[in-house]
C-alpha cells in the first residue's frame, strides 16, 4: 500500500465540521426539553395550589381572588411570556350539604425562541388543570 492512501491528515477538521453542529443541536434539544418539562410541573403544582386555596373560602368572590393570588405567586419564577388563570367556583352557590369541587386552570405561554433550533416553534402552550373539594357544611357569610 502506499503511503498516500494511510494518509489521515485533515479528518479530525472534517469531523469537527459534522460533530460540532450536531452536539450543540443535540445539546439545545435537552435544555428546550428541561424548559418545558419544569414549566410543565410547575403550572401543575400551580394549578392545585390555586385550587386548594379557592376551597378553603367562603364565597364565590373570594375563592377566585385567593386562587388567582396563589397561582401568581407560584408563577413568578417561571419562563412564561404570558399566562392566564380561569376559575371555576360555581359551586359556591351550592346549597349546603352538596359536595362541589372548585376548578383551576392554568395557561402558560413558554418562550423557546432564545433556543434557535430549526423547525422548533418560538414558544410552546402549557395548560394544566386541578380541582378540590369544597367543605360541604362550610360556614357561609
Amino acid at each position: 500500500m502506499s503511503r498516500r492512501l494511510r494518509d489521515e491528515r485533515g479528518s479530525v477538521a472534517i469531523e469537527a465540521v459534522v460533530g460540532l453542529p450536531a452536539f450543540a443541536l443535540f445539546i439545545s434539544l435537552i435544555v428546550m426539553g428541561g424548559r418545558v418539562e419544569i414549566t410543565r410541573q410547575a403550572i401543575e403544582a400551580a394549578a392545585f395550589d390555586g385550587a386548594r386555596a379557592a376551597s378553603l373560602e367562603r364565597t364565590r368572590t373570594d375563592a377566585a381572588a385567593a386562587a388567582r393570588t396563589s397561582v401568581a405567586a407560584s408563577l413568578t419564577a417561571l419562563p412564561c411570556t404570558t399566562s392566564s388563570v380561569v376559575v371555576d367556583a360555581a359551586g359556591f352557590d351550592a346549597p349546603l350539604g352538596t359536595t362541589v369541587l372548585v376548578g383551576v386552570t392554568v395557561t402558560c405561554r413558554v418562550g423557546l425562541a432564545d433556543l434557535s433550533l430549526p423547525g422548533v416553534p418560538g414558544h410552546r402552550l402549557l395548560t394544566a388543570t386541578a380541582y378540590s373539594p369544597v367543605d360541604a357544611y362550610r360556614e357561609r357569610r
